[in-house]
């Protein structure tokens, strides 16, 4: 099929006319868990296409009528336990998520809050045109105001140890339906195994790839601890972050990164922050370089690699000083379908995908 990107939609409601688009551009689709004709349609119109639904694992919202949710469980289901799968406050006060109104912190260290959640998901994917889940809020560190100790938790490793036990229970019962479990791992690179382990039920979501922010990107050094994550297991879905626009230079720094240590087997997007209501797409993302013809090539953090039908470059360096001079193999050509010959001199924090075929008229 076309394209290698992903389409993380779970923001304002659906167009049709983006369906069509999607059918035709993307390897992989996220959207909210009550979208399931759009499901249906696609798997139709594409059957080889991952289309999995959003669920969160460490919120319930309250401002979802249901009777389909975003969350694993309903706020009026964690409401009808009595309160006791909220998480508190030592004086007793639930959490509301800092920044995301309405969004309210689960108890994920306790096991009923766990079994019901993938009790839940596993009953609701069973006839479901989706093929999985993607789990969102699988943490690392305090990112919604948690602001630890909690009534009996004293660190994030305990609830990473928590989601970790979730995400396991929720891969094995999803995979005995025949779905996948995708979690959104967040800063695997800081644990060694990490991703492998939360990947192994069908692949991982990376939300912040080689960067926290369109101007916050990674150094080469930790840029390079994520690249393992292109490779699986699993599908991995990469997004790089951006101002918003397809012409942010970072939308191809990314996918330069995603074909070098991934060959194009997972699936990519290049986001604003929170920005999960339209069709990113630049044309670099519907090339196919074929397979690889060598091991990616590095030197001093730029990193290149030939492929079957194409090529693609990256430079990690921050240093504007380690701009880097690319020698290209004959007959080339960009997204435009422009001739680029010779060489190019790459940027820090830049990347170049081409793929081999005839010049565009004029060019």
């Amino acid at each position: 099929m076309s394209g290698a990107g992903a389409w993380i939609r779970y923001g304002e409601p659906l167009r049709p006319e983006e369906l069509d688009f999607a059918a035709e551009h993307y390897r992989a689709a996220i959207l909210q868990p009550w979208e399931l004709e759009a499901a249906a349609q696609l798997k139709r119109r594409r059957p080889e296409m991952t289309v999995i639904c959003y669920k969160c694992l460490s919120s319930t919202r309250s401002y979802e009528p249901g009777p389909v949710h975003s969350s694993g469980v309903s706020h009026a289901e964690a409401e009808g336990a009595g309160g006791d799968w909220f998480a508190r406050r030592p004086d007793g006060s639930r959490i509301e998520w800092q920044r995301y109104p309405g969004h309210w912190q689960m108890a994920v260290w306790d096991p009923r809050y766990r079994q019901r959640w993938v009790r839940n998901v596993v009953d609701e994917l069973a006839d479901s045109p989706f093929d999985g889940v993607m789990a969102d809020n699988d943490v690392y560190d305090d990112y919604y105001g948690l602001d630890l100790p909690l009534r009996g938790i004293e660190s994030m490793a305990q609830i990473r140890e928590a989601l970790g036990e979730l995400v396991a229970a929720a891969g094995e019962g999803l995979q005995d339906r025949g779905k996948l479990l995708i979690p959104n791992i967040a800063e695997s690179r800081r644990t060694p195994g990490r991703w492998q382990e939360h990947a192994r039920w069908g692949g991982g979501f990376e939300e912040v790839w080689l960067g926290y922010s369109p101007t916050d990107l990674f150094d080469p050094v930790t840029a390079e601890a994520q690249l393992p994550q292109a490779a699986g297991p699993g599908l991995s879905i990469l997004r790089v972050p951006t101002d918003g626009t397809d012409t942010h230079p970072n939308f191809l720094y990314g996918l330069a990164a995603f074909w070098i240590f991934g060959e194009g087997r997972g699936a990519y997007s290049a986001t604003g922050h929170d920005d999960y209501s339209k069709l990113q797409h630049v044309p670099e993302l519907d090339m196919d370089l074929g397979a690889p013809l060598e091991e990616p090539q590095g030197d001093r953090h730029v990193w290149q690699r030939r492929f079957a039908h194409g090529f693609a470059a990256v430079n990690l360096n921050q240093d504007g000083r380690r701009r880097r001079r690319i020698d290209l193999p004959p007959g080339l050509v960009d997204g435009q379908g422009r001739t680029v010959g010779g060489s190019i001199v790459l940027e820090p924090h830049r990347g170049v995908v081409l793929r081999a075929g005839t010049a565009a008229s004029g060019n």
